[in-house]
């Protein structure tokens, strides 16, 4: 447990910095003009380093433009009336364009008309905004959070030993393939977990057909067609907290028969399996307790990347949260001057592992 201090140590300055909402005011010129132009940022959060890397993409882009930018988002990504309450105070601050990130969807309809009426165009980022109201949203920069669960599931697929275990896997001795999803709210969680889920059911029932199930949440449970030879278990902790994600993964590794992998839908889920796993020591291919089980992780971070370097997890899934925050203010200010914007704009995904996590067009993607 000697290496697991320094995590700790990094959680509890997060908790420091969740225990209020965080708000970045107004990037202020000393010349400031009455026609500048001025875009408020309301994003899910900003106690995971993904979303440090999203405001820093956004005041780069602010720079860029010379526009004015705010950034706030609550303390936890389960906060939805914080945020919404965020949102309101942000359109009475009668901004030129809101960008958000929103944690709820069916729940700021009311606050996208307003804007709407109020001639503020609104930018979507890092998750679409399904059945907002027509005319509501001018455009959106995320992640095709599908196509990136997909590549999560075919990479883990190809790999070796997951491979030889799903092939030997039969009913009377079933093997089972974890998702560590950080919630059922988000819609960028959700899509990318029911990405991964999908895509590992459809392989796997190529290997073993009507013999695969999915089952742990009712959200993404599929029963298979007869006796099961690969479940797909599903396991959301109770909240979004590190500690929580860390809960469950100590269940899901310490009751789970025969499990061959595990998917993180975020880099808070891979937080908590870290700490659950000895700074992921417990993972080690050779040494560990946990050494048979594949982890397949999602975003950056420092602990992820050494846990990748050192082949604890078989690689990641990548973002761009620079390019996130960047393009959100980038489509804001084309919005204002009226200027043509496509309704989504995919800022892209990539799988990385300790052969290429150096690599040019991978180092730029993962960010400490």
């Amino acid at each position: 447990m000697r290496k697991i201090a320094s995590l700790l140590l990094a959680a509890a300055l997060l908790a420091t910095l969740a225990s209020c909402s965080v708000s970045k005011p107004p990037d202020e010129k000393a010349d400031e003009k009455a026609d500048d132009i001025y875009i408020a940022i309301v994003s899910k959060g900003f106690q995971h380093q993904f979303w440090q890397t999203v405001y820093a993409g956004s005041r780069a882009a602010a720079a860029d433009l010379g526009v004015r930018i705010s950034f706030e988002g609550p303390s936890s990504e389960t906060l939805i009336d914080m945020q919404i309450d965020m949102v309101s105070a942000a359109l009475d601050k009668k901004p030129d364009a809101l960008c958000l990130a929103v944690i709820d969807v069916s729940r700021l309809n009311d606050k996208l008309k307003a804007a709407k009426a109020a001639g503020i165009p609104v930018i979507g980022f890092d998750s679409d905004i399904p059945n907002a109201p027509e005319g509501t949203v001018s455009s959106t920069a995320s992640t095709n959070n599908d196509a990136a669960g997909e590549l999560a599931a075919v990479k883990m697929f190809e790999e070796t030993s997951i491979k030889k275990r799903l092939s030997a896997a039969a009913p009377n001795s079933p093997v089972t393939i974890g998702v560590l999803s950080q919630d059922a709210i988000s819609l960028s969680i959700v899509e990318r977990t029911n990405g991964f889920v999908d895509k590992f059911l459809e392989l796997s029932e190529g290997v073993h057909p009507g013999a695969v199930a999915v089952t742990g949440h009712h959200l993404f449970a599929k029963p298979a067609a007869g006796p099961a030879a690969v479940n797909i278990k599903v396991l959301i902790p109770a909240t979004t907290e590190y500690t929580a994600a860390q809960t469950s993964a100590s269940v899901m590794l310490e009751d789970t028969p025969n499990l061959i992998g595990v998917f993180c839908s975020n880099e808070g889920t891979v937080t908590g399996l870290l700490a659950a796993t000895n700074d992921g020591e417990d993972l080690d291919r050779k040494s560990g307790a946990y050494k048979h089980v594949t982890v397949v992780g999602f975003d950056a971070g420092i602990s992820q990347k050494q846990a990748v370097k050192k082949r604890y997890f078989y690689g990641s899934i990548t973002q761009d949260p620079y390019r996130i925050g960047y393009l959100a203010v980038e489509l804001a200010y084309k919005a204002i001057k009226g200027e043509p914007i496509d309704e989504i704009v995919d800022t892209g995904s990539k799988f990385y592992n300790h052969e290429n996590i150096d690599d040019p067009e991978i180092a730029h993607l993962v960010y400490d």
